[in-house]
Parts: structure tokens; sequence; C-alpha cells
């Protein structure tokens, strides 16, 4: 896997925490990485967006790429309409991604709110340019009640349309889980014919310099980190 498309089911589920654990990771494991934003929305010329996130808390050894950068936070589609500016189509993130993995060992090109959010007024989206760079896609979920539903119609939207959910990563797990997130652990791979490769602790964020020694702890061997599910899940 030289490029993962990172997803969520929604926004604020800890998208950005958890590319940035997995690049942390795959620079422990030796690997070179890279990260790619095709459109950052709500966020000022002069103010760090998701790319400058992941570089804090992975390292500065973390190629970054922002394809464009809208004021409003909106879907990429309105956010670009709305500034009168040109949107971010798939075929420019493919093309950004592939030479960037030409010189990286591993890409991760992180989408804005859900696989399905309009980066253009065409209709396309994620999902597009997944299937452009025909990658594995990596879907960021929530631990509580009703992610079972989002999780599996964003399992079932990749399915439909050839792509290989690479699995899920929680992306925020309290540390007293209520009964609903414990009988998650087990139901969430079901619902998104994927397995489960991770989850990230609530407030990793805020950790500073301890993020990079933890992240390969939070994460699967195919995430290049060391974390195993519990037994029995």
């Amino acid at each position: 896997m030289s490029i993962l498309v990172v997803t969520g089911t929604g926004t604020e589920v800890g998208k950005t925490v958890v590319t940035a654990a997995v690049a942390a990771a795959a620079l422990a494991a030796g690997r070179s990485v890279a990260v790619l934003k095709p459109a950052q929305t709500g966020v000022g010329p002069d103010e760090p967006g998701d790319v400058a996130e992941v570089r804090r808390l992975a390292g500065e050894e973390v190629t970054g790429a922002e394809l464009a950068r809208f004021p409003e936070p909106l879907a990429p589609a309105t956010a670009a309409r709305r500034a009168g500016r040109e949107p971010v189509r798939p075929a420019e993130v493919a093309r950004a991604a592939a030479k960037l993995a030409e010189e990286h060992d591993l890409v991760l090109v992180e989408g804005a709110g859900g696989l399905l959010v309009r980066m253009d007024d065409e209709g396309a989206t994620l999902a597009d340019v997944a299937g452009l760079l025909d990658a594995p896609v990596l879907v960021v979920v929530q631990p509580g009640l009703g992610t079972l539903n989002v999780t599996a119609l964003t399992g079932e939207a990749l399915r439909s349309r050839g792509l290989r959910c690479e699995g899920i990563v929680i992306g925020s797990w309290p540390a007293e889980p209520d009964l609903a997130m414990r009988c998650n652990l087990a139901d969430l791979p079901e619902s998104a014919g994927a397995p489960l490769l991770g989850i990230v602790p609530e407030g990793a964020g805020g950790l500073g310099d301890a993020f990079r020694r933890a992240a390969p702890g939070w994460l699967a061997p195919a995430l290049h980190g060391t974390w195993r599910p519990p037994a029995g899940d």
C-alpha cells in the first residue's frame, strides 16, 4: 500500500488525528510519509490547517501538501462556489497523490467530512479519487450509539463502487466507554465489512511529543502499529 485514502463517517470523528497516528506509526517503522489534503475548508490564509496539525503531531519529517483552501467551513464544493473559485477535482488530486507516491513509501490522502461529500458541482467525491488511484480507503468512525448505521452506509457505498475498505479506526475512544461503545467493538467490523484496525484515545491530539511514541500502540500491524483487538472481539 503506497497510497491510503482516509475518510470518516462524518465530521469531527477524529480523522486528522488518526491520519497523524498512521503517519507517526509509519515513520516509526522506517517509512517515508506524505500527507495530502485536497481541499481545506474553514481556515484562513495564514492559519494552520489539517496538514499542519498532522505534521505537528507526527513530526516535521512528514511531507505536507494542500491543493486548495476555502475560508468557510462548508463542504468543498459549496465552499469553492461561495468563494468564487474553481473546486478541486478528483483528477487533480490523483495526479498530486501519484507524484508524492514516487518519492514516499506512504501517501495519506485525507478527505473532508465523509466519503460522499461533494468536491465539485458535478458531484465528484473522495470515492472518485480512490477509484482513480485504485487505492484502499481507511474509515474513521465514532465509538458510540448511532455509529453502526453510518459505518454500514459508508461500507456499502465503498463496495458499490468497487472500492476496498482497508479497515476502520475508532477516532476518539473515551477513558470510560459506555455499554454501547463496548458492544460496538465487536459490532463495528461487521457493520463496515472490514476489520477494526485501531482505537485512538480521546484527547490524543493534546499529547504533544508523546503522541509519536504512543501512536504505534493504537494501530494494528496493517497500519504499522502493534495494537491488537481485545480477546473475544
